[in-house]
């Protein structure tokens, strides 16, 4: 959700059930007479597509010149960024695009340039979000030739590439769902003809009675052919004004993983072999309480603590899921206890704890991808199974409480004992990690679990 506090489908399964397997291979058998082959001209059934490798899931939320690519290097290599189109425009959608120069003097080419020297892949969020949609005067005009112009100018076909993708809006709330769809078709058409290997989001959409930052998914039905991803925020809220207090990221009272599910299943009904991007997710956390009067006053927050545990455990958690990635939101906050204004993983570009928890995830996990709940119990304890992209023998399991205050205890893990040779706890400095032990029992693995992650390595 943003607001402007803010600094500023069926696809292939990716696991199939054993049943599944089992009744298509007697349906296969059934469907053939006794002896006889089936046709082999008919369509094989695709592969089921792997999860993505946590480098490849994991993203970080970005504000043009207030980022420094190299602070954020040991986080991610993904970064989404809030491109105003006013600076590209000033107040004027029909005015000629030139770009990479934007019309206040920022030159795309040098700012997304140093992103990309430092390793990062650019998505570009288009944000017209605060430009009044009376500004548009012929919205599907205008929106097609800025669309052209940005893509030619930005995108992965350009002299020099810049973005691989773009989002058409972040929360365009102030746009009605008509407004909205005449503008995204027209960017859309306009970016397909600018550069067609660029890829194409949606902005924040959402299944069912929607909130006021997404817009419905009738907004973009029956334009499957001008988008790529359908992309949605969500945040951990256990109640939302006047506290906007959040819970622990597994919590299965709110809404957080549901809403998830519901786009999934959206995408798989209405939109097959579409991405789905979740750009939005995070946790505030700040050093100082809320003033005591003021719209702030009864704000609630989570520890620093807190957050590098939540974070971590939301992407471990989105891992799981059908999601193909999830960026945090934020970068870096100026410790402003209300909501967004503390949800930097750096508080004046000085590192919180989470920011070394986030490092540490991305350093171990990064080459990995999730492969199975090894258990999965709401409540009580989660280990999940991460296997190297390229040594699939070589394993990281993941375990802790999803909870939001376990105390630690000794747990059984379902991991062989003899397969295990390294375990360490998520760090929240920088100083060196902490080495976990563990004893075997009955063949498995015994070691004390929180709501900190434990890293376990096997082959």
């Amino acid at each position: 959700m943003t607001t402007a506090l803010h600094p500023l489908i069926l696809r292939p399964a990716r696991m199939l059930s054993l049943s599944a397997i089992l009744i298509a291979a007697a349906i296969g058998i059934l469907a053939y007479p006794a002896g006889a082959a089936p046709d082999s001209s008919a369509p094989a059934t695709p592969a089921p597509r792997p999860h993505p490798t946590m480098r490849e899931f994991m993203g970080l939320n970005a504000h043009t010149v207030q980022f420094k690519p190299d602070l954020y290097a040991p986080v991610c290599r993904r970064v989404r960024d809030y491109h105003p189109i006013r600076w590209d425009i000033e107040e004027n959608p029909a005015r000629p695009t030139v770009l990479p120069m934007a019309a206040n003097g920022v030159d795309w080419s040098s700012l997304y340039g140093s992103w990309v020297k430092s390793g990062f892949d650019v998505d570009a969020c288009v944000q017209f979000d605060d430009l009044g949609a009376d500004k548009w005067k012929d919205p599907a005009a205008e929106a097609r030739a800025y669309g052209e112009a940005f893509a030619r100018a930005l995108g992965p076909s350009a002299k020099t590439p810049l973005i691989t993708s773009a989002e058409i809006g972040n929360e365009p709330s102030k746009y009605s769902e008509a407004q909205y769809r005449a503008i995204f078709e027209g960017m859309a058409r306009g970016l397909r003809a600018g550069d067609p290997k660029l890829k194409i989001a949606t902005c924040a959409v959402m299944t069912g009675k929607t909130d006021e930052w997404s817009k419905p998914m009738s907004s973009v039905a029956g334009l499957e052919d001008l988008y790529d991803v359908v992309n949605m925020h969500a945040y951990a809220f256990k109640e939302l004004w006047p506290t906007w207090r959040r819970s622990f990221p597994e919590d299965p009272s709110i809404a957080f993983l549901k809403s998830i599910d519901d786009v999934l299943r959206w995408r798989d009904t209405h939109a097959a072999g579409k991405e789905v991007w979740l750009t939005e997710f995070g946790y505030d956390s700040a050093s100082k309480p809320p003033p005591a009067d003021g719209p702030w006053g009864k704000w609630v927050g989570v520890t620093d603590e807190q957050q590098a545990q939540y974070i971590v455990r939301s992407f471990l958690t989105l891992s799981a899921t059908d999601l193909d990635r999830a960026y945090l939101y934020f970068f870096n906050d100026k410790d402003e206890a209300q909501l967004h204004g503390a949800s930097g993983i750096t508080r004046n570009f000085k590192p919180k704890p989470s920011f070394h928890a986030m490092a540490h995830l991305y350093k171990t996990l990064g080459d990995y991808r999730f492969a199975r709940a090894a258990v999965r119990k709401d409540g009580d304890i989660y280990c999940f199974e991460y296997e190297h992209n390229q040594k699939p023998a070589e394993k990281i399991y993941v375990a802790w409480s999803p909870t939001a205050d376990a105390k630690p205890a000794v747990r059984v893990l379902p991991v062989e004992a003899k397969a295990v040779y390294q375990a360490e706890a998520m760090p929240l400095t920088t100083d060196k990690v902490a080495k976990i032990d563990w004893k075997a029992t009955e063949g498995k693995i015994a070691l004390e679990i929180s709501g900190t992650p434990v890293y376990i390595w096997a082959h």
